[in-house]
């Protein structure tokens, strides 16, 4: 018996697939540098939301999102001649606003250490 759900395995399979697709094959220069941090894939395996993280500017992440967008049905053929899947999952790209956070939590620490250093 398998540890973890199918679409969990599947969700995996497609963040590697589509990691590799955006990275060498997109040819679109309003995609910058996109880092693919997670997909979330509903259990009937029809609907993948693929988070990303996108260096630069608003309005590179923007364009980079919107160049991602452009390029879904290029991506979901491609899947689909490399995966042995029953039907490739819709797919719907995000921002994943976490390393902001992150940035952010640190920039609040390193204040509040300087504050109490003075």
């Amino acid at each position: 018996m398998f540890r973890y759900k199918r679409s969990e395995r599947v969700q995996e399979l497609l963040l590697e697939e589509l990691s590799k697709m955006v990275q060498h094959e997109l040819k679109d220069p309003r995609i910058g540098f996109v880092t693919l941090t997670r997909i979330d894939l509903t259990d009937n395996l029809k609907h993948a939301r693929v988070f990303v993280s996108i260096m630069g500017t608003d309005q590179v992440r923007e364009e980079s999102l919107k160049g991602l967008n452009s390029a879904k049905g290029f991506l979901r053929s491609q899947l689909g001649k490399r995966l042995y899947l029953k039907a490739i999952p819709e797919l719907d790209f995000k921002l994943d606003a976490s390393g902001d956070q992150v940035d952010r939590i640190t920039q609040l620490l390193r204040q509040i250490h300087k504050d109490d250093d003075e």
